[in-house]
């Protein structure tokens, strides 16, 4: 009971900040680039669990910051030093910018209010993207990490969210990645060291009722 009512210092509304990680069709859609992860992020319920904290968010007055990574049709700024890099180059999907592929799937819902980053370059979502000028300018102080993937790019937001200053929290069971107990362990091995492991249900329920307004 302890770690929950931590958990509960933590999601103070007016300075926690929910961000979706390549929760985009091209990613996770049913005609993903990487049909295997697509299909982790979908049948272990992740996807729909991202869905529900972004209802609640919205519902809870927390801003949400969906994080999208794309490429130009002429490559120009991407990244090619790493063979993941290469690899995405010759897989049947690409995440063109302007394209369907770049949008955030369903069943997540894009609110008015909600912020769309985009990168061109790099792992992370916070790494160069201005994301860590956005969260400062909200007043956050705990954000909430979800999405794919657990092999990439939730380790790397998460990293960076500790290292820039920020208390991140991890919904267990709103991330995925290939294979399946891979994820479970660098949850249990890794994430668990640097941010606060819990649930979207508790997550959820430490929101609490909706609040007006933001600190200036």
């Amino acid at each position: 009971m302890a770690a929950y009512e931590r958990l509960g210092d933590l999601l103070d509304p007016a300075h926690t900040v929910l961000l979706t990680v390549e929760c985009q069709r091209g990613v996770v859609g049913p005609d993903a680039a990487l049909p295997e992860l697509a299909r982790a992020a979908r049948s272990s319920g992740a996807l729909g669990n991202v869905a529900r904290l972004v209802d609640g968010a919205h519902r809870a007055g927390v801003q949400v910051i969906h994080a999208i990574a794309e490429r130009r049709p002429d490559g120009r700024g991407a990244s090619r030093n790493a063979r993941l890099f290469r690899a995405a180059e010759r897989l049947p999907v690409h995440q063109l910018s302007g394209s369907t592929a770049v949008r955030v799937a369903p069943p997540i819902e894009v609110a008015e209010e909600d912020l769309v980053v985009r990168r061109l370059h790099g792992l992370s979502p916070l790494h160069g993207t201005g994301v860590d000028a956005l969260l400062r300018n909200l007043g956050c102080h705990t954000l909430i990490v979800t999405g794919v993937s657990a092999n990439v790019a939730i380790p790397n937001a998460v990293f960076d969210a500790v290292n820039l200053g920020y208390a991140a929290v991890v919904p267990a069971d709103a991330i995925a990645g290939v294979p399946a107990d891979y994820t479970a362990a660098m949850i249990r091995h890794t994430l668990a060291l640097v941010a606060t492991v819990t649930t979207t249900g508790e997550v959820l329920g430490r929101l609490g009722p909706p609040r007006r307004g933001r600190p200036q």
